[in-house]
């Protein structure tokens, strides 16, 4: 599905069970009122970077130029906006044009040069790199609280089917540890759906996700959730839920009570505070 906004229509609507993707953009569509709840979250932090062409070497330079994102409302677009405000940017110095939702769609306009800039996230900003164009903003440098790729689920699946989202829980978590076990079929992964063979590049895609970024135990962090929200109510948004009310760590405890995730990992879960 192309969107966040389309992809919570349709699982507010029941029409599919679950849904996996970058959380910032959705905790404020439930908080404003929509169906929808964070059950895991593997992935925290921000990977995006500003990828330009190698004429613009800093933000500044982008004055007249335009920065290709997706549609208005999606995470791409917004944390746009944050990178124009912070650097003292407006909409009336960069163009922000639309395109694919998918970044590799987006990285193919930036090399036909529809725009200048672009958003992007690993491994695409390595081969980026390789391609000649500049890294001119890690995104990450904003300092906002940011909850990544995650797993949703609507009040019905919740009442009606706890089981299957136990079960849709416990096959995230497998996947985080043969991810992280098996780093060379994980590339390969990538590699295949990117259609991408560059050693480094996909090297840099796991270096970022599976060591830097990775939640082993999912755990939703109930603080940026709540930090979130309220940069989305400084913005103007009408926020009628509260943080408790967007995320249920019930099934990630689950894991951990149950002794799944000891089995899973032969023993403690490693600590993310100590990373290799």
């Amino acid at each position: 599905m192309r969107g966040g906004s389309v992809a919570m229509a349709a699982l507010a609507s029941d029409e599919i069970d679950f849904l996996y993707c970058n959380a910032d953009a959705n905790i404020v569509r439930i908080g404003a009122g929509g169906d929808g709840k964070l059950v895991a979250s593997p992935l925290i932090g921000l990977p995006y970077v500003v990828l330009a062409r190698k004429d613009i070497k800093r933000p500044a330079d982008l004055k007249g130029k335009t920065i290709g994102v997706t549609r208005p409302g999606d995470f791409p677009y917004r944390l746009a906006k944050e990178f124009l405000k912070k650097h003292n940017l407006s909409e009336k110095d960069v163009t922000l044009a639309t395109v694919g939702g998918a970044p590799i769609e987006r990285y193919a306009a930036l090399v036909q040069d529809v725009f200048q800039a672009t958003l992007i996230q690993p491994p695409l900003d390595a081969r980026g790199k390789k391609d000649g164009f500049n890294v001119i903003y890690n995104l990450n440098d904003l300092g906002l609280p940011f909850i990544y790729s995650s797993l949703f689920t609507n009040s019905r699946t919740l009442k009606e089917r706890p089981a299957i989202v136990q079960k849709a829980v416990a096959a995230l978590a497998e996947s985080v540890y043969f991810v992280e076990k098996n780093p060379e079929q994980a590339m390969a992964s990538v590699g295949k759906v990117l259609r991408i063979k560059d050693a480094d590049t996909l090297r840099s895609a796991y270096e970022a996700y599976a060591k830097n970024l990775i939640n082993r135990r999912m755990i939703v962090p109930a603080k940026m959730v709540a930090d979130n929200l309220n940069l989305a109510r400084e913005d103007g948004a009408v926020i009628r839920k509260k943080a408790n009310e967007i995320f249920d760590n019930t099934f990630v405890d689950n894991l951990d009570k149950s002794g799944f995730m000891k089995e899973l990992w032969g023993s403690a879960v490693p600590d993310e505070r100590k990373r290799p």
